[in-house]
């Protein structure tokens, strides 16, 4: 078990403050005592805390494309990494460790959002896009991994964990009423609701992706 956070601030000019990402995973740290790591590019910063299973001593996040230009922090586990790693190999990309992280970046690079069709595991991640300016969010197709985020004129902010938004500093602590209603008559609340006003949690099986200050998202599975 993982976690990650991030922050997108609106304003190209508006630096992200290291203590606040910093805090965002603080408050994550019973996900992953054994790491963290950050990164940070102008008015965008993304970070994580570990939990150590697979290439304990390489596998520091984030993990970074051979360019550096593309970044991911990510929480969970992809099955099928081996085979994927091979098969990009094959097609020219290169690897530094022997994290099933770094196979996530290489697919990106090689199938763009279509990556998460080549994942088999559970997994949220977090994906910045340098050249493209773009966040890319995914979460797996039976939503194991949590993954919430939070919009506001200011900033964009995403995390494992509702109480990592809310470290942010971005969101009031203001109850949802729709929310409210629907964990009273379903004993849960369903995504993409949250019990908190504006912060939402990203369905299974979804994308979301961040660019020029406009979030989209779309569904790549459903059961059928």
């Amino acid at each position: 078990m993982c976690g990650i956070a991030g922050i997108v601030n609106a304003d190209d000019a508006m630096p992200v403050r290291a203590e606040t990402l910093k805090g965002m995973c603080d408050v994550l740290a019973h996900r992953g005592p054994d790491d963290e790591g950050f990164f940070i590019e102008g008015n965008v910063g993304i970070g994580m805390r570990r939990l150590s299973i697979i290439d304990l001593h390489t596998g520091h996040q984030p993990i970074a494309n051979e360019d550096g230009r593309i970044r991911i922090v990510f929480n969970g586990e992809i099955y099928n990494f081996n085979e994927l790693r091979r098969e990009l190999e094959q097609k020219g990309h290169e690897f530094s460790t022997n994290s099933d992280t770094e196979a996530i970046v290489h697919a990106y690079e090689e199938y763009g959002d279509d990556c998460v069709h080549h994942l088999n595991g559970m997994f949220s991640f977090a994906i910045w896009d340098g050249r493209a300016r773009k966040l890319l969010l995914a979460r797996d197709r039976l939503g194991i991994k949590p993954l919430y985020y939070y919009q506001n004129a200011r900033a964009f902010v995403f995390g494992s964990e509702i109480k990592s938004i809310l470290e942010s500093g971005q969101v009031s602590k203001e109850v949802d009423p729709q929310a409210l209603d629907l964990y009273l008559a379903f004993e849960y609340v369903p995504s993409p609701h949250s019990m908190f006003k504006g912060i939402k949690k990203l369905p299974p099986g979804h994308l979301l992706v961040l660019r020029d200050g406009q979030a989209s998202i779309s569904q790549y599975w459903e059961l059928a």
